[in-house]
């Protein structure tokens, strides 16, 4: 995988990847917003595979869905957090890396390939970021997750100073 200019911004590598973000992040599910600062890090809720339409990617990993499709799925929800960060105060090119993800898989009590499915936004996320975007992670299955989606990720990340 070809590391990004670092000399660009995270926006300008988006674009120079042909990644285009959702038009606007994900509307929160419950009460909480999708991105909290403190001090220079910022704190994204868990993001779902939603697609731009509104289609939310759903199913049980392992019987209704294939390792690969929820990989795919992961990237998606990457997008989704990229989108977040994007609609958050200071923006996405405030953001200098990524600190870690924690990713769920809903998935069957037999599947065991959960670091291969949140791998998708593992290297979206390196893709954008470079070395920075390389991160500590937790990946595990779980028996069900909001609305049936396949996959739930939720992310910290650094900034520069807070002005």
């Amino acid at each position: 995988m070809p590391l990004p200019d670092l000399k660009s911004s995270p926006s300008s590598r988006l674009a120079a990847l042909g990644i285009d973000l959702p038009a606007a992040a994900p509307t929160p599910i419950g009460a909480f917003c999708n991105v909290r600062r403190s001090g220079d890090m910022l704190y994204v809720s868990g993001q779902g595979p939603v697609l731009p339409d509104g289609t939310l990617m759903r199913g049980k990993v392992g019987i209704d869905v294939t390792a690969a499709e929820a990989r795919e799925h992961a990237r998606l929800v990457a997008m989704n957090i990229l989108g977040a960060l994007r609609d958050a105060p200071g923006g996405l090119d405030a953001v200098t890396g990524v600190v870690k993800l924690l990713g769920l898989v809903n998935a069957s009590p037999d599947f065991e390939r959960h670091p291969f499915v949140i791998d998708g936004a593992s290297l979206l996320l390196a893709e954008v970021f470079g070395e920075d975007g390389i991160h500590a992670r937790s990946a595990f299955g779980v028996g069900s997750l909001p609305n049936n989606i396949t996959v739930e990720i939720e992310a910290i990340f650094e900034t520069g100073a807070v002005e």
